[in-house]
């Protein structure tokens, strides 16, 4: 299938999406870009996540790299990844992780320790450059 990516407008979210193309050129697969909004999000947010996925959906088609992105209204994060590589039967999932101080390293968001405790394929995380 291919690889299944967790965006973000952030630093951290870029360079997940970055590693996922390349990861997806390497296996000859597609990218599936998930988005989770919040149910509770208001218009001009969902507006905004709207409007910058399809700047992702330029950029990729662009590059004529085959893709799909998903707004999902789940509002989980971990789950809408793990659930979307279960059903796509996804080889990989990225994630964006953030930097943190020394303390911070000693803990790792709940999100993405989900990702990598519950994932059915690897998990590759990233963080952006520095």
């Amino acid at each position: 299938m291919g690889v299944v990516v967790g965006y973000l407008a952030t630093p951290e979210g870029r360079a997940a999406l970055d590693a996922a193309v390349r990861e997806a050129g390497a296996r000859s697969g597609s990218v599936v870009v998930v988005v989770s909004a919040r149910p509770d999000d208001v218009v001009d947010e969902r507006a905004r996540l709207e409007h910058e996925l399809a700047g992702v959906d330029a950029e990729l088609s662009a590059a004529g790299i085959e893709h799909e992105i998903r707004l999902l209204d789940g509002g989980d994060v971990a789950d809408d990844l793990i659930t979307t590589a279960e059903e796509l039967s996804a080889d990989l999932i990225v994630i964006g992780l953030r930097r943190r101080s020394p303390v911070g390293k000693l803990i790792l968001g709940a999100n993405a320790q989900r990702v990598l405790f519950d994932a059915p394929c690897p998990v590759l995380t990233v963080k952006p450059a520095s």
